[in-house]
């Protein structure tokens, strides 16, 4: 890589990291999401308590999926998934088992929240669309074929 190549990349990167920490602070996220509606919830009484439903803005955009795949980089999210998000310390999350729910409101709220031992929150970091582009990345994966053997936990 020349030095010119270098240092352009090394401006856009600083830019992005600046974007960044203007929008990720405390006001990034002024709510919470609603609660998700999962298949799994037994009612008490016959009754489901009050959910609401995420809509991903970006569903179907191979652009917001590629800028997914960049933040899944950028935010290291392959650290723990791998790349591809084949898994490593963290599950696959590219062979169509998911074991917290695998609809975009769900995905957004394991980002959002974090899940036990190990995922952690990033509600209080990203800015929803930011996590809506992983969300669109992640459901962008063509699970394999031969993984599918088991399709729930």
């Amino acid at each position: 890589m020349d030095l010119r190549s270098l240092m352009r990349r090394r401006v856009l990167l600083s830019m992005l990291a600046l974007h960044l920490g203007t929008v990720t602070g405390v006001a990034a996220q002024r709510t919470a999401p609603p609660a998700v509606r999962y298949d799994q919830h037994v009612p008490a009484g016959g009754q489901l308590p009050p959910a609401g439903t995420l809509r991903n803005p970006f569903k179907d955009s191979k652009r917001a999926a590629d800028e997914g795949g960049k933040l899944f980089s950028a935010f290291n999210c392959d650290g723990c998934h791998a790349g591809g998000a084949v898994g490593a310390v963290g599950p696959s999350l590219a062979d169509g088992r998911w074991r917290y729910g695998g609809s975009d409101g769900e995905i957004y709220h394991s980002i959002f929240y974090g899940r036990p031992r190990g995922m952690p929150a990033w509600g209080g970091t990203l800015p929803a669309d930011a996590i809506w582009r992983l969300v669109s990345y992640l459901k962008s994966i063509e699970p394999s074929r031969d993984t599918a053997a088991t399709t729930r936990w």
